[in-house]
C-alpha cells in the first residue's frame, strides 16, 4: 500500500505528463497542406510496409498491416480527404494512432515534427465549402497554419478490419 507521500507524487508525475503533452500535435504533409494531430493519440511513425488489401472497405482504406504480431487498419488520409492518390516513396509513413480501444494506421505523404500549439492560437474553421466533420480547427504557428485534425472524427468505426 502507498503511503499519502507516495500517492502524491505518482498523482504529480501523471499531472506533469499529461502537461507536457498539453498542446502538442504530430504535423504532417499532404500534398501541398501541413495536417496537425493531437500527440496523445500517437503511439509511433513506422515507414510504409506491405499492405493486404480487404475487400469492401471503403476506397481510403488501404487494407491491414502486420505490426509486431498484431493486425491493424490503414487508412490513406490523401484519400480520406478526396485527394488525388500517388505512389508511396521513402518519405511516406504511416502514423500508428489510437482510437478509443482500436489501433489504426494513417498513411501520410511525409511526418514533420512536432510542435505546440495553445488553444488561444486554435481558430475554428471558416465557414466555407469544407468538409468540417473531421477538422478540429485551425492552428496559427508563426506565419504558417496548420489543419488540426480530429482523430475520434476522421476515423468511422466501420473502418476498422476486426483482428482475431
Amino acid at each position: 500500500m502507498m503511503s499519502d507521500v507516495e500517492n502524491t507524487m505518482v498523482d504529480e508525475t501523471f499531472e506533469t505528463m499529461d502537461t507536457a503533452q498539453k498542446d502538442l500535435y504530430l504535423t504532417f504533409h499532404i500534398g501541398s497542406e501541413d495536417f496537425g494531430i493531437d500527440i496523445a493519440h500517437v503511439i509511433e511513425i513506422i515507414g510504409i510496409q506491405r499492405i493486404t488489401a480487404v475487400p469492401d472497405m471503403p476506397h481510403y482504406m488501404q487494407g491491414v498491416i502486420n505490426l509486431r504480431g498484431k493486425v491493424i487498419s490503414v487508412m490513406d488520409v490523401r484519400l480520406r480527404f478526396d485527394m488525388e492518390q500517388r505512389e508511396y516513396d521513402d518519405r511516406t509513413c504511416v502514423v500508428v494512432v489510437n482510437v478509443g480501444e482500436d489501433t489504426v494506421g494513417l498513411i501520410v505523404d511525409r511526418v514533420n515534427e512536432v510542435v505546440e500549439i495553445s488553444s488561444n492560437q486554435i481558430q475554428p474553421v471558416p465557414q466555407l465549402q469544407l468538409n468540417e466533420d473531421y477538422i478540429m480547427g485551425l492552428g496559427k504557428l508563426n506565419d504558417e497554419v496548420k489543419i488540426l485534425i480530429d482523430v475520434d472524427r476522421l476515423i468511422n468505426e466501420g473502418d476498422f478490419v476486426e483482428a482475431a
